[in-house]
């Protein structure tokens, strides 16, 4: 399966038709607790990243939080 993360090809070695977007980020190396996920220009709530399932072609954008003053 073929996505976009962050503009960029990215290629995931899954069960095409079972790809949660959980899995993907674990897979990527990404915390759930660090970042914002938009999936398709919607923002997803990091409750739903077990439910929700990724397709070919899917356009993730990942924000990283970080801490400072």
């Amino acid at each position: 399966m073929k996505i976009r993360v962050n503009g960029e090809e990215k290629k995931i070695e899954l069960d095409q038709e079972n790809v949660l977007l959980s899995t993907a980020l674990n897979l990527m190396g990404y915390k759930s607790n660090t970042i914002v996920v938009e999936l398709n220009n919607l923002i997803i709530n990091s409750m739903k990243w077990g439910k929700v399932k990724l397709k070919d072609g899917d356009n993730l954008e990942i924000v990283s939080i970080v801490g400072g003053g």
